[in-house]
């Protein structure tokens, strides 16, 4: 498969509504919105040897694949080799690295809804032609793989999905994927699958953490970072992984062309992060467990007021509005509630929902402070 990079739309950009931003502009004291595991502190990762790599480090360029070491530590978890990783700064970056180098104007692309605005942002600002595939609460957001296939045409350029999906926390399964692959050689031979697996190590207790689909065919792009299930999203650490080369040399070369390079700081800081990542996870998987039992009590508890879909892995999790009981008025004045009581959950007009579906976060925070902003959402259910 050779891309090659297309040219760059002067079409003005398409972004989602600015309320998003809140999540990072707009503290409000019970933060149910945010999609983290519990945040690292910087201090975990300063040991000895980390503060003198640290007082040591040139401040220069680094490379265009970025840091090495940092390669190898992810490839070894994805089940690539180095060669085959591309640092990105943040996952995000490297979804408009992906569309940026794939899409021209006008190109067709097939984006699995509900899904992390970024990834149609990227499509919508280079004016790719965006056909959405909705996937259903009803079903449990699980894949439609006849939806999505469709939805493909012999110009399709790009199949975009997340597994464990945001904001759902849903899994494909790699049956799932592998008979999308086999519709999409069939209907869409030249296009792309990325499968954003930012929340893929982001388990629950013991489960076991499922493989990469990073080398299920040489058409797969993954991407993922250190933001979600390591709880670092201060690093602005993520990468792609692609196993053709081409298409790899391409992303490269679209990486030196806009960013040159990554900051070496948060390179260094990232492979702190992934050589302690048993322990990282570890601690993170036990806590996100615990959570999702205590959420899993309460919406039981409250399930004349909402539905439940339970995710899969990830921090995260969609409930909905019983419409039986929520007219849309009762809907607004749910959220009204929920700011009279400094405590925010997502929007699902952020992910391509309606708003009767919200994104709850169950990692971020502590055990007591989530357990009262739970009792916050009970409060301004009641008062809608």
């Amino acid at each position: 498969m050779t891309v090659s990079p297309g040219p760059v739309s002067t079409r003005p950009a398409r972004f989602p509504a600015a309320s998003m931003s809140d999540l990072v502009d707009r503290p409000v004291r019970y933060d149910l919105a945010e999609s983290t595991c519990p945040p690292l502190r910087l201090g975990e990762l300063l040991d000895g040897d980390t503060a003198a790599r640290l007082a040591t480090l040139d401040i220069g360029y680094g490379t265009s694949q970025g840091d090495a070491e940092l390669r190898a530590l992810i490839a070894s978890g994805a089940g690539v080799a180095p060669g085959e990783v591309l640092v990105t700064a943040g996952g995000s970056t490297g979804m408009f690295l992906l569309a940026f180098t794939l899409c021209r104007p006008e190109d067709h692309a097939v984006v699995v809804t509900p899904c992390f605005p970024p990834a149609r942002a990227a499509l919508d600002a280079i004016g790719c032609r965006v056909t959405p595939v909705a996937l259903s609460f009803d079903a449990g957001y699980r894949l439609d793989v006849d939806a999505v296939a469709a939805a493909l045409t012999p110009d399709t350029r790009l199949v975009s999905l997340a597994s464990p999906q945001n904001p759902s926390g849903v899994r494909f399964t790699e049956p799932e994927l592998r008979d999308l692959l086999d519709r999409m050689e069939a209907l869409a031979p030249q296009a792309v699958l990325l499968v954003d697996e930012t929340y893929r190590q982001a388990g629950y207790g013991a489960a076991a953490v499922p493989r990469s689909a990073a080398r299920l065919a040489p058409r797969v792009v993954t991407c993922s970072s250190v933001s979600k299930a390591h709880g670092a999203p201060g690093i602005r650490v993520g990468w792609l992984t692609a196993t053709d080369p081409a298409l790899y040399e391409s992303l490269r070369s679209a990486k030196f062309h806009t960013l040159i390079t990554g900051s070496g700081v948060d390179e260094l800081l990232a492979v702190e992060v992934l050589r302690r990542e048993e322990q990282i996870l570890g601690d993170r998987r036990q806590a996100l467990a615990a959570a999702l039992d205590t959420l899993d009590r309460w919406a039981t508890g409250h399930a004349d007021a909402v539905e439940f879909v339970r995710p899969d892995g990830g921090a995260l999790c969609c409930l909905r509005l019983r419409p039986d009981r929520f007219d849309d008025h009762a809907v607004r004045r749910f959220y009204d509630a929920l700011a009279e009581r400094e405590t925010r959950v997502g929007l699902g007009g952020w992910f391509g929902e309606p708003d009767r579906v919200f994104r709850l976060g169950f990692g971020h925070l502590p055990a007591a402070d989530f357990r009262t902003a739970l009792d916050r959402v009970a409060e301004a259910l009641s008062a809608a």
